[in-house]
C-alpha cells in the first residue's frame, strides 16, 4: 500500500518527524559534507600539506573542523596523538590550530582522552614557548564557573564532580609548571587578567579564588603573588559593600522576618528544630565578600596554625609565611582607604598564636615611630594599634598597658621636645602622628576601662602615664578627638581621679561656638579623620572565625548611661550575633553627626558623664 494512499499514513509520518529532529538531521549532513576532507586528510597530511606546498587550505578546514565538530573520545585521542608526532613542526604559523587544539573540550572526557590531551598540551609548550599564553589562559578559563552553576558551588565549595573536574585541570597545571619554569609569570598574569569581575554572581568570584587558592596550596612559590593579587581584588569588594548598606539592608530584612514571627506566634515549636543558621546578605557584592572571607579564613588557619606534632622546618614555614602576610599588609591593607571586613585577615591570623600578635604590633609600632614614614600612614597604624588592642580578647592585659607605656612615653617626648615655633603651630597637619597617639590612648583607656582598672595596681600604671598633662598640654588634643572618644576618657579619667579634662571640654566646646557665631555660619571644627579598623564584623558567614576572640564592649559598672544609650546597648534583633550589636559610637553616619554638632544644648548632652566608648546617643 502506498504511503500517500491515505490522510492516516500522511499524519503519522509528519508526527514522527517534529522540527527539531529535521534540524538535527539538517546539521548532521551538513557536518558529515563538510568535516569529511578533514578528517580523511588528518592534520599531519594538512601540515605536510602547508609545509611543502604552502596550501593552508587543509589547515585551515581541520582546524574549523576542531572548533565546530563534536568529538568523541576516540577522535579526540587519534588527534592528539598524531600531533604529538609532528609538535616540533606546528611553528608559530599554525597557531590557529594549535589554539583550536587546545580549546578542545576535554575535561569531562575518559583517561585516555583526557591523557592524550594532557601530553600534547606539556609538549607543544615544551617546544614552542609562543604557545605557553595561549595554553595557560585555556586551564585558566576552565576555573570560572558558569552563572548557572551555583547548586554546584555552595559557599564557595565545589561539588564532588565539580572538585573531580577541577583536579585533572590542576593536575594539568602543575605538570605545565614542572615542565616549563618559564609558565611562571605568564600564570600570574593569566590569573591576573581573567580574575571575574566583582559584579558577577557570588559563586563565580569564590569559585575562581578557590581555585586560586588551591595553586598556593600545591605551588608555595606563588603564595606572595598571588595571596596578594587576592586580597587586592577583595578590598574592591570590600568598598563596593559599605558597612551603612549592608546594615540597612539587614534591618529591612529582620522586620520582615519579625513580622513573620509574629504572625506564626501562636504556632506549636517544633522540638526537632535544626540551629538557625546565618542568613545570607541581601547584599549582593557583601555576600560575595562574605563567602570569599569564609574561605580565605579557613585558607590562613590552614597555613598558619600549627600542628601538635610540627617539627623545627614545619615551623619555620608557618613562620615565613606569616611574615610574607605582614608584608602584604603592609603593601594592600595598611595603605586602603574606607575598608571595613578584609583586614580582619591579619585579626584572625595573629588569634591563632601569642607569637603573631606580637610581631603585627611591633611592625605597626615600628612603623609609627619611623619618622621617614608619612604622616598618614603613621596615623592609620596608631589607629590599627588602637583598635587592636581594644578588640582582641586574645591580647593579655601585660601588653596592652606595655603599648599604653610605649605611647604615653612617645607622647610626652614629643611635648617635651616641642620648641617655641611648634608650640605656637597647634594645627592638625602640623602635629598629625602626636593627635593620633593621644586619641589611641583615650580610646584604648575607655574602652578596656573594666580592666585596666580592676585593681590598685593598674590604677597606679594609669597614674605614671601622665594623663593629666597629655589632656592639659598647649596642644590640646581633645580638641581633634572625636568627641564621644573625649567624652568616654573624660568620664572615666575623672571617676578615678586620673585628670579632669571636662573644663578642656567646655572650653573647646564654646571655642566652636564662638567661632560660629562669629562668622553666622557652621565652620566645621577640626577633627581627625578617625579609622578604627577593627570596627564591629558584620558578615554573618564568615563571623564565626573572627566572633569568638572579639570583644564587643561593656558599659563600666560605675558610669551611669542615659537610658537613651542603655537602649542602645540592649537592643539587638533575635538571632543576630553579639558582635553585630551597635556597640561603636564610631559609626561612620554618626561620626559626621558628632563633628559638625553646633548647638550648645547637644554639647551638654556630648559631654554627660556616663557616656560610654563604643555606643553613642541618638
Amino acid at each position: 500500500m502506498s504511503m500517500f494512499s491515505s490522510k492516516t499514513g500522511i499524519t503519522s509520518i509528519l508526527k514522527s518527524f517534529s522540527g527539531a529532529d529535521r534540524e538535527r538531521a539538517k546539521t548532521a549532513a551538513l557536518n558529515k559534507v563538510r568535516f569529511s576532507t578533514p578528517k580523511e586528510k588528518g592534520i599531519i597530511e594538512s601540515v605536510r600539506v602547508a609545509l611543502e606546498e604552502h596550501n593552508f587550505h587543509f589547515i585551515q578546514e581541520f582546524t574549523y573542523f576542531l572548533r565546530e565538530a563534536e568529538l568523541c573520545d576516540e577522535e579526540i585521542v587519534a588527534i592528539m596523538r598524531d600531533a604529538r608526532k609532528i609538535v616540533h613542526s606546528l611553528t608559530p604559523e599554525f597557531a590557529d590550530l594549535v589554539e583550536a587544539l587546545l580549546g578542545i573540550n576535554w575535561r569531562k572526557r575518559n583517561i585516555n582522552a583526557t591523557e592524550a590531551f594532557s601530553e600534547f598540551t606539556v609538549d607543544v609548550m615544551i617546544a614552542h614557548n609562543t604557545y605557553i599564553q595561549i595554553g595557560i589562559t585555556k586551564l585558566i578559563l576552565n576555573w570560572i564557573p558558569n552563572d548557572q552553576e551555583t547548586d554546584d558551588w555552595i559557599n564557595g565549595s565545589p561539588s564532588e564532580s565539580v572538585q573531580a573536574d577541577l583536579q585533572t585541570v590542576h593536575t594539568l597545571l602543575n605538570r605545565i609548571l614542572t615542565a616549563v619554569p618559564m609558565a611562571f609569570d605568564v600564570v600570574v598574569d593569566t590569573i591576573a587578567a581573567k580574575f571575574p569581575y566583582f559584579k558577577k554572581p557570588a559563586h563565580v568570584t569564590a569559585g575562581y579564588i578557590h581555585n586560586v587558592l588551591w595553586l598556593i596550596s600545591s605551588k608555595p612559590v606563588y603564595e606572595e603573588l598571588l595571596l596578594q593579587l587576592v586580597l587586592q581584588k577583595l578590598l574592591i569588594l570590600d568598598v563596593s559593600a559599605p558597612r551603612d548598606e549592608i546594615e540597612a539592608l539587614r534591618e529591612d530584612s529582620d522586620d520582615e522576618e519579625d513580622e513573620m514571627e509574629a504572625d506564626a506566634m501562636f504556632q506549636m515549636d517544633d522540638v526537632n528544630t535544626q540551629p538557625k543558621q546565618p542568613r545570607p546578605l541581601d547584599h549582593p557584592i557583601g555576600q560575595m565578600l562574605d563567602i570569599c572571607l569564609l574561605k580565605l579564613f579557613k585558607f590562613l588557619d590552614d597555613k598558619c596554625r600549627p600542628t601538635l606534632n610540627a617539627n623545627d622546618e614545619q615551623r619555620i614555614v608557618k613562620n615565613r609565611f606569616f611574615k610574607m602576610l605582614i608584608h602584604i599588609f603592609d603593601e594592600v591593607l595598611l595603605p586602603s582607604h574606607n575598608i571595613h571586613h578584609v583586614q580582619f585577615v591579619m585579626f584572625y591570623v595573629c588569634s591563632i598564636r601569642p607569637a603573631y600578635t606580637e610581631a603585627f604590633l611591633n611592625f605597626l609600632w615600628l612603623k609609627v615611630q619611623n619618622p621617614n614614614v608619612s604622616s598618614i600612614i603613621r596615623h592609620v597604624a596608631v589607629s590599627y594599634i588602637a583598635s587592636f588592642l581594644a578588640r582582641a580578647k586574645f591580647v593579655p592585659l601585660s601588653t596592652i598597658t606595655y603599648y599604653l607605656k610605649e605611647l604615653s612615653n612617645w607622647a610626652n617626648t614629643y611635648i617635651n621636645d616641642s620648641d617655641e615655633f611648634s608650640s605656637k603651630n597647634c594645627s592638625l597637619k602640623a602635629n598629625m602622628v602626636f593627635f593620633s597617639i593621644c586619641q589611641a590612648m583615650f580610646y584604648l583607656i575607655a574602652f578596656r576601662a573594666r580592666d585596666l582598672t580592676i585593681n590598685e595596681k593598674n590604677l597606679l600604671l594609669l597614674n605614671t602615664l601622665q594623663l593629666s598633662r597629655l589632656a592639659m598640654c598647649h596642644f590640646n588634643p581633645l580638641r581633634y578627638c572625636l568627641p564621644p572618644v573625649a567624652t568616654a576618657f573624660a568620664g572615666v579619667t575623672r571617676t578615678y581621679q586620673l585628670a579632669y579634662c571636662h573644663t578642656v571640654l567646655e572650653r573647646n566646646a564654646r571655642r566652636k561656638l564662638a567661632t560660629i557665631y562669629g562668622h553666622d555660619k557652621l565652620m566645621p571644627e577640626e577633627t581627625l579623620d578617625t579609622f578604627f579598623p577593627f570596627d564591629p564584623y558584620i558578615l554573618p558567614l564568615s563571623s564565626k572565625y573572627i566572633e569568638p576572640n572579639y570583644l564587643v564592649y561593656k558599659v563600666h559598672e560605675l558610669e551611669e548611661p542615659t537610658e537613651i544609650v542603655t537602649t542602645e546597648i540592649m537592643r539587638r534583633k533575635r538571632g543576630d550575633s553579639e558582635m553585630v550589636e551597635e556597640d561603636d559610637f564610631i559609626l561612620a553616619d554618626k561620626r559626621q553627626k558628632l563633628s559638625e554638632l553646633s548647638n550648645s544644648q547637644l554639647f551638654d548632652k556630648q559631654f554627660y558623664y556616663g557616656t560610654s566608648p563604643g555606643f553613642n546617643q541618638q
